[in-house]
């Protein structure tokens, strides 16, 4: 099993970057690898259990279940479907935490998953760099905020 943990202080108030991820179906607005998304079934994007399937830039398809959602928590979960590459057993987290003496946020993003053992570090790399820090920077931008 390959664990990938990235993190990072936002700048910004917690509850406005939960408003940002809060969506489950709303990453093709601000992640740069997501070309479309949709919620199947006409389900609500907050509804424990609702699949995003969505396409990537290249036109690959990738389809994710929601695990879990708590607005106390500032959290989600996630889980991989169906995927073009690699990543078997895919389990991700997003939770956030307040930096109360600067009005900050600490958004932690992991994940673990099975691959072959020869794709384990590329797989990691493209987990932690293409779409963790990618969507770290993404937010940023789409927040307007500094690095």
């Amino acid at each position: 099993m390959v664990k990938v943990i990235r993190s990072t202080i936002m700048q910004a108030p917690v509850e406005a970057v939960w408003d940002m991820l809060r969506d489950f179906n709303g990453h093709d607005q601000w992640h740069p690898a997501i070309a479309t998304s949709q919620i199947e079934r006409g389900l609500p994007s907050d509804k424990v259990g609702c699949v995003r399937k969505f396409k990537l830039g290249d036109g690959s398809e990738l389809r994710e279940q929601l695990l879990a959602l708590s607005d106390a928590d500032l959290a989600y979960s996630y889980c991989l479907l169906e995927t073009p590459i690699p990543l078997f057993n895919y389990v991700s987290h997003v939770r956030l935490i307040p930096v109360t003496d600067t009005d900050h946020t600490y958004w932690q993003w992991e994940g673990q998953f099975d691959t072959p053992v020869d794709q384990r570090d590329a797989m990691a790399a493209l987990v932690g760099n293409d779409i963790y820090d990618a969507g770290f920077g993404a937010i940023r931008s789409a927040m307007g905020l500094e690095g």
